[in-house]
């Protein structure tokens, strides 16, 4: 529902992205702690991800980073990050990744992940006849947390339910 205040998967999206961004905004400040590493995907067609030419054309739809050793001058603020990168040890210009490009974010040394779902896939998504079956899972069952590569994967479903008629 289009202007709903009560948008839920959008309200569950965005606190997942706070975690997300206190996560790097810890890094940014105080530098990453032990074996602490982050994962990265993101939509490299986002209109607002910018990349030095060589990478876009590498990456012309989705690209993962890594900070953990060859990562510099991390910043973050309320759109998102921008960090330069060294691959094979040469250093890369900086990159802007806003967190709307974010799809996946992932620290495995704490066995932590989360799944972003992009915006415009939100919007293009269909919605269910109200009654339908959901076909994915029985309908007494939440979705749990899945594991993948021994991580924890947060996923979320929303799936749109009809009311319940009592006669």
């Amino acid at each position: 529902m289009a202007g709903d205040p009560l948008d839920y998967p959008q309200l569950v999206q965005s606190a997942l992205k706070g975690v997300m961004h206190r996560a790097l905004a810890l890094a940014a400040e105080s530098g990453l702690p032990g074996d602490h590493h982050f994962y990265i995907s993101f939509r490299t067609t986002h209109p607002e991800v910018r990349l030095p030419p060589r990478l876009r054309e590498q990456y012309p739809e989705k690209m993962t980073i890594v900070l953990q050793h060859q990562f510099h001058g991390l910043a973050v603020d309320e759109i998102g990050f921008v960090v330069a990168l060294s691959f094979d040890g040469l250093l890369v210009e900086g990159i802007a990744v806003p967190f709307d490009a974010v799809t996946a974010f992932a620290d495995p040394s704490a066995d932590f992940a989360l799944r972003f779902d992009p915006a415009d896939a939100r919007e293009a998504a269909p919605e269910a006849a109200p009654g339908a079956p959901e076909a994915d899972r029985p309908p007494d069952k939440a979705p749990a947390a899945e594991e993948e590569g021994g991580a924890t994967v947060v996923a979320v479903d929303f799936a749109r339910r009809g009311r319940r008629q009592d006669s």
